[in-house]
């Protein structure tokens, strides 16, 4: 008996190198099997980077998709994702080629030793929410509620570091250009 795909969001973010190359790249392994079914990708946003020590801008972007992976195995395909960039994990919140980051899985609440689902701290963040906005302007967070909601209550400072990349497009493969491609 198949499982039904359950429908997911990632939040992908690069801010060393050629940081949209890396972006770009990551869309492309994520969505290149079978494992993942991409649903849209989001226009490119600039962002201050949160927390850790000083660093570039990151540039940041979500995809939705669907899967049939367990959370466990969307995970390990993110951090492959990750290898394949050449990504090097020496300190908490520091640079990286490309991050990407499970923020949510179906409707599931759950909170295991190597992931929190949803994403602990994707209600506080702008760049998150934001470019999920563009997606789905009824998206849900669960257990936290609209994302509209959550972005509102954040207040208009925590969008303002937030800029869209004109001109940047992230594309998958085998898909007509998505909100980012005008």
């Amino acid at each position: 008996m198949t499982a039904a795909a359950a429908p997911v969001v990632l939040a992908l973010g690069s801010n060393l190198g050629d940081r949209l190359a890396h972006l770009q790249a990551g869309v492309d392994l994520l969505t290149s099997g079978p494992e993942l079914t991409a649903a849209a990708v989001s226009p490119v946003y600039q962002t201050a980077p949160v927390g850790g020590p000083p660093q570039p801008d990151y540039l940041n972007a979500v995809l939705t998709a669907r899967t049939q992976l367990s959370p466990a195995g969307l995970l390990a395909l993110g951090q492959a994702a990750e290898r394949a960039a050449h990504r090097v994990r020496r300190q908490r919140f520091g640079p990286r080629t490309l991050d990407v980051d499970v923020i949510a899985y179906g409707d599931e609440i759950s909170a295991g030793p190597q992931l929190i689902l949803p994403h602990p701290r994707a209600h506080e963040r702008a760049f998150v929410l934001v470019p999920w906005l563009d997606l789905d302007p009824r998206a849900q967070l669960p257990g936290r509620g609209a994302v509209a909601g959550l972005l509102a209550a954040l207040g208009p400072a925590a969008a303002a570091g937030l800029a869209q990349v004109p001109g940047a497009r992230l594309r998958i493969a085998g898909m007509a250009p998505g909100p980012g491609a005008r």
